[in-house]
């Protein structure tokens, strides 16, 4: 038997959207008791869930929150904010919109401060497995890998359009994808014959154009960098990071938790950088010019690195090998004043 603290927290859910679609799936949390743990709950503490999904992260902070506790989720997918609707619980307030405008999120409530913030980025379990949000090349659907279907670009049509060379840099800078020029001339001269519309279509121009047994040797389809780059271009995942990073720390309460959960080296490795930076203020950042809050954080000490990155274990991968990339993250807002 498992024991509590290694067990796997799945959910069947069933979501039911406004256009009367039903989404049927199961979610498998990644480092659940990990990652609330991290949070050193107090039971009367204000607590973020700043990437909602299907809410498994939120529903065992819910479990720890005493009556007068409170948590907030927050996430842009549309099915995401119907899951967290559906939850009947006065302790808890579900908001459309991205970690990227926590602090906004946070005036609406008229909150100032909160004891934890979680972040779980990548893509959840129900968005890879419906077909029709073109998150997967493994099922044929429509090319459109927006986190937010009310708004933006879908990946057709920004394939339609970008130039070969921005496809290279977009693919070669998100997916740290070797082949990225030969990529981006296949899908220049596919799309000169017919609309690159669906993800088949996509895997399939990229499985061509690749044609190298590095993928075979790393057990990897073809097509992973490529997808994986155009979802966090389109979705400017990696822009909205670096704006929320900041304002996690400025809402903190002293002694409360910032955890993040990253799915690839990228988003690893910008958490891992401010996370040192904020808690080594004296050392320059590595990027110039600063961005303005990054400005504000030199010479200020706010946080304080919990642990060493942790990582799923053997029982967890083996039920849920998409945990496989997670690396979770640890640090603690200090006293300033």
């Amino acid at each position: 038997m498992l024991s509590p603290s290694k067990t796997v927290f799945r959910q069947n859910l069933t979501v039911f959207h406004c256009n009367g679609v039903v989404e049927t799936s199961i979610h498998v949390t990644v480092l659940p008791h990990e990652a609330v743990d991290a949070l050193a709950i107090k039971p009367d503490g204000i607590y973020i869930d700043g990437t909602f999904g299907r809410g498994g992260h939120s529903r065992m902070i819910l479990e720890r929150l005493g009556q007068s506790g409170r948590l907030i989720g927050l996430d842009r997918d549309l099915a995401a904010l119907a899951a967290g609707q559906a939850i009947n619980d006065i302790r808890f307030h579900m908001i459309h919109g991205s970690f990227s405008r926590i602090e906004q999120a946070l005036r609406q409530l008229s909150v100032d401060r909160v004891d934890g913030v979680l972040l779980d980025l990548g893509v959840s379990s129900p968005q890879l497995e419906e077909a029709s949000r073109g998150f997967s090349f493994r099922l044929d659907g429509p090319l459109d890998m927006r986190m937010d279907t009310s708004q933006g670009q879908t990946a057709a049509e920004w394939l339609a359009c970008a130039s070969e060379v921005h496809l290279e840099e977009v693919i070669r800078n998100y997916g740290e994808e070797r082949f990225a020029k030969q990529i981006a001339r296949a899908i220049v001269a596919a799309r000169a014959r017919q609309p690159v519309a669906t993800t088949l279509q996509l895997a399939a121009i990229v499985a061509a154009a690749v044609r190298s047994h590095e993928h075979t040797r790393e057990k990897q389809n073809p097509a992973t960098r490529t997808f994986q780059a155009i979802r966090i271009y389109l979705n400017q995942e990696l822009d909205k990071l670096s704006l929320a990073l900041p304002q996690c720390v400025e809402i903190l309460n002293p002694g409360g938790r910032l955890v993040v959960i990253s799915f690839h080296s990228l988003e690893d490795r910008l958490v891992k950088r401010f996370m040192r930076e904020s808690a080594n203020p004296d050392k320059l950042p590595r990027r110039l010019p600063l961005r303005e809050k990054e400005v504000q954080l030199l010479g200020h000490h706010k946080l304080r690195l919990v642990g060493k990155a942790i990582r799923p274990g053997a029982t967890e991968l083996a039920l849920n090998p998409r945990a496989r990339s997670a690396v979770m993250r640890v640090a603690e807002r200090v006293n300033t004043t």
